[in-house]
């Protein structure tokens, strides 16, 4: 069929666009993904008319989809006390062989498969704890980027949650050089709007991929509700599961969960403290120049 010109381009209600894009996600999440020009066709868009909607909506490019929902299926395979072997999670998550499987393992679950399937055995993770402006603030990572940021007001609590989060990884205290990683993190605390430019290594199920994704793209200063993130990611139902996704996610302030509220603006519930939310919200506000209780008024 020929590619649909720009300027005929049905102007879709985002309900429709929503809708469009959910369809898509189901086709990406069968066993043998549609590739890019395949998948436009059967909405009736040009390829770079479906990339850029589907971009908008989930934050995330279709092809990083289609990886980001096999990166689910492996995870999920792989837990540990599943039964499945590595070679049933191999051809159960789609692939044909197993020299992709094994090149694409490391991005998608942070360290062999082997070693996930046995809850992160022989995989090192450095860690710090210090103290901020909210508290104690806890920093670890993996050969491949920040893995797990904590705040809280115990720091032998926050060492117990990331023992939880990895119980078979060797977990070692940093030496002078993640020191500065540490401290980077502590200045994202402070000035949130600088954004972290350090890599984050998280793994997660494809639909909370996509709500990471977009909370990434919130500027600082800025707040959505849980149904406009819903909508932005092409579920605009799910706003119970973006919130769920929120509460799920490993770094504070890198992942800026704390920007999403209830619909009339007030806060609820974080992980780290309602508190901690309120104070990181008031600060984005004033850094960025708003008028706090004009763009906040939720929290007074």
């Amino acid at each position: 069929m020929s590619a649909i010109r720009p300027a005929t381009v049905p102007s879709a209600a985002a309900s429709d666009t929503a809708a469009l894009v959910a369809r898509c996600c189901r086709w990406l999440e069968g066993e043998v993904p549609p590739a890019l020009p395949a998948l436009a066709q059967r909405v009736g868009l040009s390829p770079w008319q479906l990339h850029r909607l589907f971009k908008q909506a989930t934050g995330l490019t279709p092809k990083a989809y289609a990886k980001a929902y096999r990166t689910q299926a492996v995870q999920a395979a792989l837990q540990p006390g599943q039964s499945s072997s590595v070679t049933d999670a191999l051809y159960g998550s789609g692939y044909a062989a197993s020299s992709s499987f094994y090149k694409d393992a490391p991005r998608m679950l942070g360290m062999a498969p082997g070693a996930f399937r046995a809850g992160g055995a022989r995989q090192t993770i450095r860690f710090a704890v210090g103290e901020c402006s909210l508290g104690s603030l806890l920093v670890a990572a993996t050969e491949r980027g920040v893995c797990c940021v904590q705040l809280g007001n115990d720091a032998e609590a926050l060492v117990r949650v990331l023992q939880d989060r990895f119980p078979q990884a060797e977990l070692v205290g940093g030496d002078a050089a993640f020191e500065a990683t540490m401290a980077r993190v502590a200045a994202l605390v402070e000035r949130p709007a600088q954004g972290l430019d350090l890599p984050l290594d998280v793994q997660g199920t494809a639909f909370q991929q996509r709500v990471w994704q977009a909370l990434r793209a919130i500027p600082a200063g800025d707040t959505v509700s849980y149904t406009e993130l819903a909508r932005r990611i092409g579920q605009p139902t799910a706003s119970r599961a973006v919130a769920g996704a929120c509460a799920a996610n490993p770094v504070a302030v890198a992942i800026p969960c704390h920007r999403v509220v209830r619909n009339d603006g007030s806060i609820s519930g974080y992980r780290w403290g309602v508190e901690r939310k309120r104070a990181l919200l008031l600060r984005e506000a004033a850094q960025a120049g708003h008028d706090v209780r004009v763009a906040l008024p939720g929290l007074f």
